[in-house]
């Protein structure tokens, strides 16, 4: 078995890398070169080239493929751009904006693995006669056991980059064919391999926010994708109270405390959003307090039948920057949805976010999986005031 776990020598494994023209990927590429790998780059134009260009920030446009291009070239590697741009908006940035409209908090760099990079990227690298597809993730992957052609997902060595939660919706047959040569390298290391193997975007920023979102303004990319977005509406207290307006739900997400405009003497927070009603409801901190959350569009990578491990022990993360907690996991078959009891509620969940599940809360734990929150049970009113 050469290093990608493949019954080949490297010079007879071709591997196409989705080099996005940072920093991570272009050394993927790199390392499995100097190891003698047949490489193939391909580049993703997923969103407006023109108004990216000159983004800082940005990525999958403008100059980021014109940096892939020329770290292929540097590297003596086939480079081509694929143009993805219709399967982006519809894929991607059109369930973005829906979801948003829809009183959630969604994450596309979840859609856009699942649906772009693993899905359609991955059937070109097999057109391509790829016996792999690797890409600069941070997230380890190895066989389940020796021998044993599946292979789990891992939390990656570096704690600080992990991406893990990005990528529970990879399905075991991508994840077959999916390589994350990162997955057991510290940051400093990768840019170090960058600088020894002469790359120019050795030192180039990482890529922030939201590709298709400058900087971070979520609401004005909504309302040029659905105009009449901007429907406005009531502030309201945990009992119905009015206590002020606002002009859209897509300007709030769960756990907010800043630019509410409210004078009413204490930190109130937006503990929930009702699209139908145009409202956005808020209370004191502790009815952020989530004890119960249930999960659509599961996806399951653990061992077994999912619907037989009623109440598992389990750990989870329910937002990308917080660790994983102890919980139990529960799933009702006929209702296709999974259930997480948290042994410790945690503030600021919100629909629309992932909540991915871990085999514990180890630093290396083995992804089991995860899904889409679709609904939070919080403190009841009257605990929330009383707390």
């Amino acid at each position: 078995m050469n290093s990608l776990d493949l019954p080949k020598p490297p010079h007879e494994t071709r591997v196409v890398v989705a080099m996005s023209g940072g920093v991570d990927s272009s050394v993927v590429a790199g390392l499995l070169k100097r190891q003698g790998y047949d490489v193939v780059g391909i580049t993703l134009q997923l969103y407006d080239h023109g108004a990216a260009t000159h983004r800082k920030g940005a990525c999958c446009a403008g100059q980021d493929i014109h940096d892939a291009r020329r770290v292929a070239e540097r590297l003596g590697i086939p480079h081509y751009v694929l143009d993805y741009e219709d399967r982006f908006r519809d894929s991607v940035i059109d369930r973005f904006a829906d979801s948003y409209l829809a009183g959630e908090t969604p994450i596309p760099c979840v859609e856009c693995n699942r649906s772009i990079k693993f899905r359609d990227l991955l059937a070109t690298a097999r057109d391509l006669n790829a016996d792999a597809l690797a890409t600069g993730h941070y997230v380890a992957s190895r066989p389940v056991a020796p021998g044993v052609g599946r292979r789990a997902l891992y939390r990656a060595l570096d704690p600080a980059r992990d991406q893990s939660y990005f990528l529970y919706a990879t399905t075991p047959e991508q994840l077959d064919f999916l390589r994350f040569p990162l997955g057991e390298l510290p940051k400093d290391e990768t840019r170090r391999l960058a600088r020894e193997l002469g790359l120019s975007v050795a030192e180039k920023p990482d890529s922030q926010d939201i590709c298709f979102v400058p900087q971070g303004r979520y609401a004005d990319v909504i309302a040029r994708l659905r105009p009449d977005a901007a429907r406005p509406g009531d502030i309201v207290d945990l009992d119905g109270r009015r206590l002020g307006s606002h002009e859209g739900i897509i300007h709030y997400t769960v756990g907010q405390r800043r630019g509410l405009r409210l004078a009413v003497g204490e930190p109130l927070y937006v503990v929930r959003l009702e699209p139908d009603t145009a409202r956005v409801v808020v209370g004191p901190r502790a009815a952020l307090a989530t004890s119960r959350v249930r999960l659509a569009e599961v996806n399951w990578l653990g061992e077994g039948d999912l619907a037989e491990l009623a109440g598992m022990p389990v750990a989870v993360r329910v937002r990308s920057t917080r660790e994983p907690r102890p919980a139990r996991l529960s799933y009702d078959a006929a209702a296709s949805h999974a259930e997480v009891t948290l042994a410790t509620p945690e503030d600021g969940v919100s629909p629309g976010q992932a909540c991915v599940i871990y085999a514990d809360d180890g630093a290396r734990a083995r992804v089991l999986g995860g899904g889409t929150i679709r609904r939070v049970d919080a403190l009841q009113p009257a605990a929330a005031r009383a707390a």
